[in-house]
């Protein structure tokens, strides 16, 4: 499992490394242009589900728990920064493959 740690306080918030990774660029790319939005996940442990504000105020940190760098599926990169630019903000969906099917439900904890 990867962290994003969010806000001054540092509240992780993992996130398993494959989807961090993905979910990492579509919120640099959307950070560089200036742009703040929202990420919305479901908690693990089904309790419930969270939203964050992302914005360049707002200190983030990445970490991964793997060493080697995750390659990129940009069909998934796609959906999310699609959803990025939605009301709603980046939700975490499942990544798809290139023949509809599913190949990663993202696991999320909010500590």
């Amino acid at each position: 499992m990867g962290t994003l740690y969010y806000g001054s306080q540092g509240t992780p918030i993992e996130i398993n490394d494959r989807a961090l990774a993905h979910v990492k660029m579509v919120i640099v790319s959307k950070l560089r242009r200036g742009e703040a939005f929202t990420l919305s996940f479901h908690h693990e442990d089904g309790s419930g589900r969270s939203t964050i504000w992302l914005s360049s105020a707002i200190p983030l940190r990445f970490t991964f728990e793997e060493v080697k760098r995750t390659e990129l599926n940009a069909r998934w990169l796609e959906e999310l920064a699609e959803s990025a630019n939605l009301l709603g903000g980046i939700t975490l969906v499942p990544e798809r493959t290139d023949d509809g099917g599913t190949t990663l439900v993202p696991e999320t904890k909010a500590s």
